[in-house]
């Protein structure tokens, strides 16, 4: 059984309560300074994190479980979605299990994917464990569009056929090859769902102009502890 933990800080929305007695996301959060702070306050792991760490269990062997989790809506559809495929997931406020051995490579291009803004982290981890996958497209928040050309690029360079069809991603892939990628625009998305779709592939792969992220450091430790061989190698120069 691996056992991870994360920590890192995030601000969380605040919330009102609308008239008509449902609660509605506030537009603006507005502070009044210049009082002294005190008080206690637990900081949960980050969301960015957890939805990557979260389908990164699927390329699992046996139970992971995660630690510190925050208790957003992303992390119980991830949950809800992992069963889904066959996983047995037992989720509290702060942890998740997640037992992967009679995972399938069920498709999933419609009802619930559709909610989550980070549904293409399961296309990398799907594709890495089966050979193949069916995701819709990412929905979620009103952020504007997330494309993912750059994982589509990743993809195919491991060898995978990709194609876009009635809004999902379908992938396929006889067999995966590592392979050197290059990302036109570094990108944090991209460079987990490579990272989850290589760590199992022939050969040795290398993400050059990778992002750099804490995220990324948190999957590469998860993948790790799961037995997992990779390698996070940051390059920097100054002048």
């Amino acid at each position: 059984m691996t056992r991870y933990f994360f920590v890192e800080m995030v601000i969380m929305e605040d919330r009102n309560t609308s008239t008509n007695g449902r609660d509605a996301v506030m537009d603006k959060l507005l502070i009044e300074g210049g009082y002294p702070l005190e008080g206690t306050v637990q900081i949960s792991g980050a969301k960015n994190s957890a939805v990557a760490l979260i389908p990164a269990a699927i390329l699992a062997d046996t139970e992971v479980t995660i630690d510190n989790l925050p208790e957003i809506s992303d992390v119980q559809l991830l949950a809800e979605l992992l069963r889904e495929i066959g996983g047995e997931v037992e989720l509290t406020s702060d942890e998740i299990k997640i037992n992967p051995e009679n995972m399938i490579a069920m498709p999933l291009p419609n009802g619930r994917v559709k909610k989550l803004r980070a549904s293409y982290y399961l296309m990398g981890a799907m594709l890495g464990k089966f050979k193949k996958a069916v995701i819709g497209l990412p929905g979620g928040c009103n952020l504007g569009p997330r494309p993912i050309d750059q994982h589509i690029k990743g993809f195919e360079a491991l060898g995978a056929s990709v194609t876009n069809e009635q809004g999902a991603i379908y992938l396929r892939a006889d067999e995966l090859r590592g392979a050197t990628i290059y990302l036109d625009v570094v990108s944090v998305g991209a460079t987990i769902n490579i990272m989850l779709a290589a760590v199992r592939a022939k050969g040795q792969t290398i993400i050059e102009n990778a992002a750099k992220e804490p995220e990324i450091i948190d999957v590469a430790t998860l993948l790790t502890s799961m037995g997992l061989r990779l390698r996070v190698q940051v390059r920097m120069s100054f002048e």
